[in-house]
């Protein structure tokens, strides 16, 4: 398996030129699956792992060491570089930030991604400054660990309704820029115009885009907007939570078993994990 190092000098190779898809898997069997059909980096999913918990995805229902554990259980169990979504950090202030930042590096991820979300409904987001000065807390710890981990900023207009959200998007990115984030993010609807407008405004900073929905666009596609990285969010997970929502509700309701009709075959997953966890 390569050593940490060399996953985070791969990692940030990956956003040096070209396009890529960072899939999300939620557990070590769907990370080892993704990576064996090529992806050369992945990253983590909050949703997706508060699901297995019975949980919902917010910062109050799952706890940092709790999360920091699932990073370390993901970058270890993956031959190529794990990106963590780590939500807000954790933290209510830079100095608790600084901490998180420190702990989720010693879990051996490649990057992790800090949102501007507060988790306060009546304060959706920080006031530019206070993000800001987050962002800058991230980069000094990441600086002063002298490990080659990459900063994902994340302005989370968009998912909190603001009311100019394209505008107060960009607006944080490029101050999250300066503040020294590595790649920029604003999770959007799957819009061309809006991913464009993000990467021209940001540019040569690396841009994420999320797709968590069919919308008829392809890699291709996001890759000619100019976007360096595509995720996919909870979508991976959400997915295999539909047939399994499907086949329960129809045995449940109607004692009906035609939902389990082109589940994988036992015999192909075992196959896999058996060869997989052999090469290991």
């Amino acid at each position: 398996m390569p050593e940490v190092a060399a996953k985070r000098a791969a990692f940030r190779a990956l956003h040096e030129s070209g396009c890529f898809v960072i899939p999300n898997p939620w557990d070590v069997g769907s990370a080892r699956f993704l990576q064996s059909l090529g992806f050369k980096a992945l990253a983590t999913t909050s949703s997706g792992f508060a699901f297995t918990k019975g949980r919902p995805d917010s910062v109050l229902a799952m706890s940092r060491g709790e999360v920091l554990d699932h990073f370390a259980e993901m970058a270890g169990a993956a031959d190529v570089p794990v990106n963590a979504d780590f939500q807000s950090g954790y933290a209510a202030n830079t100095t608790e930030l600084a901490e998180s930042v420190r702990l989720c590096i010693e879990t051996g991820v490649s990057g992790f991604s800090i949102e501007d979300s507060t988790g306060d409904p009546d304060r959706p987001l920080f006031e530019l400054a206070e993000a800001v000065e987050r962002i800058v807390a991230a980069r000094q710890t990441i600086d002063s660990s002298g490990k080659d981990v990459l900063l994902t900023a994340r302005a989370e207009c968009f998912l909190v309704g603001h009311s100019d959200s394209l505008a107060e998007s960009i607006r944080r990115l490029q101050a999250y820029s300066d503040a020294g984030a590595d790649v920029l993010f604003a999770p959007c609807p799957g819009k061309p115009e809006l991913m464009r407008s993000i990467v021209e405004a940001v540019k040569p900073k690396p841009v994420n885009v999320i797709m968590s929905s069919h919308t008829g666009l392809t890699v291709a596609d996001i890759a000619e907007l100019g976007a360096r990285r595509i995720s996919v969010g909870s979508a991976l997970s959400r997915t295999a939570w539909a047939g399994f929502l499907r086949a329960a509700r129809m045995l449940a309701s109607d004692g009906d078993f035609s939902g389990l009709e082109g589940a994988s075959a036992s015999a192909e997953l075992n196959g896999f994990f058996a060869a997989d966890y052999a090469s290991r």
